[in-house]
Order: structure tokens, then sequence, then C-alpha cells
């Protein structure tokens, strides 16, 4: 079912509205995907935030032309899938995750901080610990010296008792 004008025309007016929240565009090819995974693709998608579609390469180019996505265009070529996401890492982390479990996911390029990532770098991006996680190591961190001190406090105490028994 093709589109018209007016379909087109919404469909990059609401691409282009997503591409300007985004920190990160990551495409991916989907072909012979099977419904079930691309639904189970778009499930871990919208969990982790990160708006996932296919789209028609023409209307993606459109929608990214003169915003810091624009150098992407070369790369959308196929039957592709775009993944955006505001967290510098989500779309990375779900796509490359789930290629891994899917071989036929293959991710082509990405696009952060207005730079052009190579599939290596996308992975090496999917790579950096989420900002919760992050947040959970440094939180980890800074209450190991205090709860070091309250066992060393704990142990002197008892030490103490057994010594006046």
């Amino acid at each position: 079912m093709s589109l018209n004008l007016e379909d087109k025309k919404a469909v990059v007016a609401e691409i282009s509205a997503e591409v300007a929240k985004a920190q990160t565009l990551v495409v991916a090819e989907y072909r012979g995907i099977g419904v079930g995974s691309m639904t189970q693709l778009r499930k871990q998608a919208r969990e982790s935030g990160v708006y996932l579609r296919v789209l028609k390469n023409t209307l993606a180019r459109r929608a990214v032309q003169d915003t810091p996505f624009a150098e992407l265009a070369d790369h959308m070529v196929g039957p592709l899938v775009y993944g955006l996401s505001a967290d510098p890492i989500a779309a990375a982390k779900v796509l490359n995750d789930y290629a891994k479990k899917d071989d036929k996911i293959v991710i082509k390029a990405g696009s952060y901080d207005g730079k052009l990532l190579s599939v290596a770098e996308v992975g090496a991006l999917a790579s950096i610990p989420s900002r919760d996680e992050l947040l959970s190591k440094l939180l980890y961190v800074m209450k190991a010296p205090a709860s070091g001190f309250v066992r060393g406090l704990a142990a002197l105490a008892e030490k103490k008792q057994a010594e006046a028994a």
C-alpha cells in the first residue's frame, strides 16, 4: 500500500519530531526477520524508551535532512529499521543486543552527537553501562567506606564486650 503525499508529509513530520528529541540514531537491516522476532524487538525497544520504526528510506532521508544525523543518509539503503533515543546509549544497546540473539538484524551504522558511527563504534556505544547502572555503581563505591567503618565499630564493640566478660 503506497502512501499519498499528505500521508508522506505526516510521516516525515512525525519522524522529524522524534529526530529533534533524539541524541542517537541507529540503522539496522532486518531482511528475513519473522513477525514474532520483530514484535519482540519492538517490545524491548518500547521498554527501553527507544523509538523504533520501519520507514521508506526516502522519507527517512527527508526527516534527517539538516539535522546532526544527516550523514547517515548514505547508509539508508535496503530494508531498514530505525532506532532513535533521547538516551545516548539506549538505541545502540537495544539493537546491538538483539542483533546478538537474531542474526537477521544487522547493524549498518549509527550517529551520536553529530558523528557518524561505524558498526564497531555502535557496539562500543552499546557496551557502555546505562545511567542507572553507573549511578548504582557510584552509590556502592560511596557507601563502601561508611559500611566498612560501621562494621569496624561493631567488631570493636564486640571485642570490648568479650574482654569485659
